[in-house]
């Protein structure tokens, strides 16, 4: 009997049990996400994010007058086992699916989803996701395609920079980020002076480090996930380098500064979700997440939070629960703040499952991340 014969069995009851309850839920989403393997903690933070405004929700009076129920089934950050996962979910028939996270996981899950006709409410931010023709995906949070001009405009006209490094984990999130990148700056004039490629959970960033501190280059454009966020910080620290290190979301993520520590202080870049916006919704939002979870919330629980509300907008929208009808009502959808809180800043969703809405330049200051400039929404 192959590997995968005998893991098939264990697969299907940990998913049974994970979605059993749904079949008694008057509103189902399904969820899965990344709760163990290298993406824990930003599924996690995912899940419990979604969890609060479920809770919110509920205790308001519920979705059109119904309670809401999510069970969260863990990928284990495993593209494979999200596929199966996301099977054995619409197998249930939920109103929705949330998650998952990694970008990897929903190019293999997102088919599964278009093909049922349910929504799909995702935090991945790959910027193919939403142009392979699939029909049900919503992003939480930025695309690629969004966030990357910024950056790049920044860095070659707030920074005057000439020369940069890339340094990218070798993943479907990093390729676009790298891909993305490279092009925008190459048509502002911006030279790659080094293009260096990591691995997803490497634990050991010496190497890649030496041959940055090599390359001539007028600051460094780090995309990686989390952890390896915070252990090429803390390996750039030690060898010394002192050029500008620019990032997405990701390295200016809350979890990346608590394991960096002081390395992380001087970290700038873009940022489409944030705590640590000063703005009346987020940081009320904040202090629910930590009355609730005792530790401070990053970008991934603000997409599981996002993700419930989105749903909630779409189905007050129709005025009914009709999951078919959801995805539909979404697209072409724009929510302001004043009348839903939930979603944090106004919000508009394109044809394709895009966002439109502001977003934020920031700097880790003293192991804070501090706002330097709002960016309008593309379309006012």
């Amino acid at each position: 009997m192959t590997l995968r014969n005998l893991l098939l069995p264990s697969l299907s009851i940990v998913a049974v049990a994970a979605f059993a309850d749904l079949a008694q839920a008057q509103v189902k989403i399904a969820c899965v996400s990344e709760l163990s393997g290298p993406g824990a903690t930003v599924g996690i933070n995912f899940r419990n994010g979604a969890n609060l405004a479920i809770d919110e929700i509920n205790a308001a009076g519920g979705l059109l007058g119904q309670k809401i129920e999510m069970n969260c089934a863990d990928s284990q950050t495993n593209p494979g086992v999200a596929r199966g996962l996301v099977q054995k979910a619409l197998d249930a028939n939920p109103y929705a699916v949330l998650g998952p996270v990694y970008s990897g996981s929903i190019k293999v899950t997102a088919q599964l989803t278009s093909e049922s006709g349910v929504t799909n409410v995702i935090g991945g931010e790959a910027a193919e996701l939403t142009q392979m023709g699939l029909k049900t995906l919503i992003r939480t949070s930025f695309g690629q395609q969004i966030s990357m001009p910024k950056l790049a405009a920044y860095m070659a006209d707030d920074l005057k920079a000439k020369n940069v490094a890339v340094i990218w984990v070798n993943n479907d999130f990093g390729k676009g980020g790298r891909d993305g990148i490279t092009k925008e700056l190459k048509a502002r004039g911006v030279t790659i002076s080094a293009d260096i490629s990591t691995e997803a959970a490497q634990v050991d960033f010496a190497a890649d480090v030496a041959k940055l501190k090599q390359a001539e280059v007028d600051a460094v454009f780090i995309y990686l996930h989390e952890e390896e966020s915070a252990r090429i910080l803390k390996e750039i620290q030690k060898q010394g380098i002192k050029k500008p290190l620019i990032g997405e979301t990701t390295l200016l993520n809350q979890k990346v500064i608590e394991l960096a520590g002081d390395a992380a202080n001087g970290v700038r870049g873009h940022v489409g979700l944030t705590a640590d916006a000063p703005i009346p919704s987020i940081e009320a939002y904040r202090h629910k997440f930590m009355a609730k979870y005792n530790y401070v919330p990053d970008h991934n629980s603000m997409k599981g939070y996002l993700g419930i509300y989105t749903i909630k907008a779409g189905t007050q929208k129709m005025g009914k629960l009709d999951p078919k009808g959801l995805t539909a009502a979404l697209k072409g959808l724009s929510v302001k703040a004043a009348d839903e809180p939930g979603m944090l800043m106004d919000v508009s969703i394109d044809q394709n499952g895009d966002l439109d809405r502001i977003g934020f330049l920031a700097e880790v200051q003293n192991g804070t991340t501090v706002i330097t400039k709002t960016l309008p929404a593309l379309k006012p």
